[in-house]
């Protein structure tokens, strides 16, 4: 990929500007798919751009976006940042609070918003409506007769503002710059082999980083892309067939419910894809192997990324081409400086990371950047990982999440990983459940496969026999599906809450 001539992120896609290749497949209503050129949706994207400008915003000044995905979010994200302005992508599924006080943190000047949206937008900021509204989007879109001049950033300028998901207290706005993320994009690009003739599913909210980056790398390259507005696993593997996909992308937990849909897969063509990209958590061996045996041709891929750290600080292939181990995260990037500390020896601990791409800090949170950024651009990542003799990384926990049993760490990345080796479970959750002589023990939640009879002692005596005593999960609970926060991530939150009822309706029995 050629960086753009301005250095500006808006600008990534530059190189493709006049192509008339599809560059976006709208499936915000899949009964009415609305496909936009690169020539198209560049104008657009400028249009945007102008019109902020001509409504008198400045360099520097924020842009909320409060939509679910569509092409118009893209054409916000772009166009401001074009303009010099930094657009702010907002959770619609975070409560009115929140909401309210992310625009106030960030000081938005504006927000463009989907129309059921557009009421929860704070008095006396300006909302700009996706559809129905008394200031529509279509027509605050200025069109330029020649491409619209774009904002060129130093190396201090921000980009974009997105914020983290709170889920330890309010959300914090990372700070990206222009420089940064276009040099992280190129390495993205290249390190992934991501080509023109690719065609890449998103279905993960564009507020999330995931999809940020999966559309901004696949755009970079000349690639098209489809865009879902949520995340239906049978409109998704309808898909695949009908635009040939050959990336495809999201989370474990997405991945979980297209491989239950066994019946509708099994009538599908799946042959066009060539990558499965999942990231945000772990992925069992089980979920790995069913996914080899449904996409024999494509290459399964565990990202690791932190919206603070670039966010993408592995490649997927290795320098002197040497296999990569199948859950590995990857190698480290060219140009991405990377430590483990405070661990057992000097191949696992805690991330610490060095990049072009590392945020410049968390907005108006001085203390809070102190706490995790040096001055010489350190980054804790609160995450634990470890390293093998190769050179290849593999996640562990996020530190965070461990808890103390008797005097014992748990990490329940371990104990899901142990579960999910039986052959019966899909997917398993583990997180603490407050304990009077223990502290904590360990709940577990489980997805069985289809058909399956496992039971609770089942699943106990697995653990006791495959993981340490301490370790096994004291309550095993079954459900049909997991809870999902906003980024389509498992809801830890909500099953801790879950696991401190269970613990007390417990006490209560005895």
């Amino acid at each position: 990929m050629n960086p753009p001539q301005s250095g500006n992120l808006g600008d990534v896609f530059s190189a493709h500007a006049r192509s008339d290749r599809v560059a976006v497949v709208d499936l915000y209503d899949p009964t009415d798919p609305r496909e936009y050129s690169y020539r198209d949706f560049n104008g657009n994207c400028d249009a945007v751009a102008n019109g902020l400008l001509v409504a008198g915003l400045e360099p520097g000044d924020r842009v909320g976006i409060l939509a679910l995905n569509r092409v118009e979010f893209l054409e916000v994200l772009f166009g401001a940042m074009r303009a010099g302005c930094v657009p702010v992508m907002i959770n619609v599924k975070l409560p009115d609070e929140t909401v309210e006080f992310i625009i106030g943190d960030a000081a938005m000047k504006i927000v463009f918003a989907d129309s059921d949206q557009a009421a929860r937008v704070p008095a006396g900021v300006r909302t700009v409506a996706f559809d129905d509204g008394e200031d529509p989007f279509e027509v605050f879109k200025i069109p330029t007769e020649e491409p619209f001049p774009s904002f060129f950033p130093g190396r201090s300028d921000i980009a974009e503002q997105p914020y983290t998901s709170g889920s330890t207290g309010r959300p914090k706005g990372v700070l990206l710059d222009h420089v940064g993320q276009v040099w992280m994009i190129g390495k993205i690009v290249e390190s992934r082999d991501i080509r023109e003739d690719d065609c890449s599913v998103i279905s993960a909210p564009l507020y999330h980083k995931n999809a940020l980056l999966a559309v901004k790398s696949a755009l970079s390259a000349g690639g098209r892309i489809v865009l879902f507005s949520r995340f239906d696993a049978r409109e998704y593997i309808h898909a695949i067939e009908r635009y040939r996909l050959t990336m495809l992308t999201g989370v474990p937990t997405m991945y979980a419910l297209i491989l239950q849909e066994e019946e509708l897969l099994d009538q599908t063509d799946l042959s066009s894809v060539r990558n499965c990209s999942m990231g945000s958590a772990p992925a069992s061996d089980n979920l790995l192997d069913t996914l080899a045996k449904r996409f024999p041709d494509a290459r399964l891929n565990l990202n690791y990324g932190i919206t603070e750290g670039g966010p993408i600080l592995f490649a997927w292939t290795h320098p002197e081409g040497l296999p990569r181990p199948r859950t590995s995260v990857g190698f480290p990037i060219d140009g991405v400086d990377i430590r483990l500390v405070d661990g057992p020896d000097e191949n696992e601990g805690v991330l610490h990371v060095k990049s072009p791409g590392v945020m410049k800090g968390y907005h108006n949170l001085p203390d809070a950047t102190e706490k995790v950024l040096t001055e010489d651009g350190w980054m804790d990542t609160g995450d634990i990982l470890r390293r093998d003799e190769i050179g290849w990384y593999f996640f562990v926990d996020r530190a965070d999440d461990m808890f103390v049993c008797a005097g014992e760490n748990i990490y329940p990345g371990d104990v899901e990983a142990m579960l999910e080796r039986h052959d019966e479970i899909m997917q398993a959750v583990v997180v603490p459940a407050p304990n009077t002589l223990k502290a904590h023990v360990p709940f577990a939640w489980i997805v069985k496969r289809e058909g399956s009879s496992l039971d609770e002692q089942t699943v106990k005596d697995f653990a006791l026999k495959n993981g340490p005593v301490y370790a096994h999960p004291r309550r095993v609970f079954f459900v049909e599906a997991l809870p999902l926060s906003g980024t389509n991530k498992i809801d830890r939150r909500a099953l801790e809450a879950e696991a401190v009822e269970k613990a007390r309706e417990d006490e209560g029995a005895i």
